[in-house]
């Protein structure tokens, strides 16, 4: 084709992308079924982790919950079988009132189940077992969500060297891993949906959590990579979401503090809220989630404005040494403990 010509074709395309975008903000997708399918949640034993699981329990999915504490999981585990059981008894309910009125038999569904595994996702060979167990003992999963993560709350020069390894292992590295283990029958059947919760410090950054950020940077490089590769192998029944939430309350970076005058204009998202939001653009395909909106508008311009300009927009907002209150409330708790342990 004439280079010119499919210069032309290409940009109709564009053009056409940004029709379609802004399509969808005015006429919601229709969310897609999840029911029966196996859905795999690292990091499931708290905070998103756990939302993710409830949300997918309610739509009927079969639950496989990975995380390296083994009661949170279980408890995480125990929500989530309580859902099931609403979910059977409300339909032996409407099999029982089809029956009465005479109609066809709705059957309940009875073969919902949850898998808890604790896996240390930080450790590849870790990962590689586990997920052959989930294979064997379960089946293939067709949809990852990769949500666990860890923080250390040290400036770089105080974080021990061993902390920093294991955020970049957690957030970044184990993604790496449980798609290896995962993507070959995807791409095999050419079904399934990976799902990356990364965090808006994976677009920009902020002083105090150099290695957060970097893990963060990775995982959401990781991610955009693997979904182009996907394209290139015309692979387009696996779908690829990436989330990324603004301060989630959560209590993982408890402290931490804009502006006054600006925080209640951008207070710290409701877990539920942000779940609920990942969950809408996860089901309706959606390849990017940014919560709030505005975070679209600060990663624009970010790209585009120079870097004291950056500067001075943070420091405006009081973003710029926003985590300081938080690493100096971590440094005390760690303070405490050893003073309290005796050492």
């Amino acid at each position: 084709m004439n280079i010119l010509l499919e210069f032309f074709v290409v940009t109709f395309k564009v053009l056409w992308a940004f029709v379609l975008a802004a399509a969808k903000w005015l006429v919601r997708p229709k969310e897609k079924s999840v029911a029966g399918q196996v859905c795999l949640i690292t990091g499931a034993g708290s905070g998103l982790g756990r939302l993710f699981a409830l949300e997918f329990a309610r739509r009927r999915a079969l639950l496989v919950l990975w995380d390296i504490n083994t009661q949170s999981n279980e408890e995480t585990a125990g929500m989530v079988r309580h859902i099931y059981r609403e979910i059977s008894e409300e339909a032996a309910a409407a099999a029982q009132q089809a029956a009465g009125d005479g109609e066809e038999e709705v059957l309940p569904h009875c073969n919902l189940q949850v898998y808890t595994y604790t896996c240390d996702v930080s450790k590849r060979e870790n990962v590689y077992l586990t997920a052959e167990r989930v294979r064997q003992e379960v089946g293939e999963v067709s949809v990852l969500v990769n949500n666990a993560g860890v923080v250390s709350g040290h400036h770089l020069l105080e974080c021990p060297d061993e902390l920093i390894e294991r955020t970049m292992m957690v957030n970044c590295h184990a993604h790496f891993w449980t798609t290896k283990a995962f993507l070959p029958k995807m791409l095999e059947m050419n079904h399934g949906h990976i799902v990356t919760v990364a965090s808006s410090l994976g677009l920009f950054s902020t002083a105090g959590v150099e290695d957060y950020c970097a893990s963060k940077f990775g995982a959401v490089g990781f991610h955009e990579s693997l979904s182009h590769e996907l394209k290139a192998a015309d692979k387009d029944g696996i779908k690829t979401t990436l989330v990324c939430p603004y301060l989630v309350d959560t209590g993982m970076f408890r402290g931490c503090r804009i502006r006054k005058e600006i925080e209640p204009f951008l207070p710290p998202l409701k877990p539920d809220y942000c779940v609920k939001q990942a969950m809408r653009a996860i089901l309706t395909d959606q390849p990017m989630i940014c919560t709030p909106r505005l975070m679209y508008m600060v990663t624009f311009m970010k790209s585009i404005l120079p870097f004291e300009a950056v500067v001075c927009m943070y420091r405006f907002l009081g973003a710029d040494k926003c985590m300081y209150p938080f690493i100096a409330q971590r440094k005390q708790a760690t303070n405490n403990n050893e003073a309290k342990n005796g050492i």
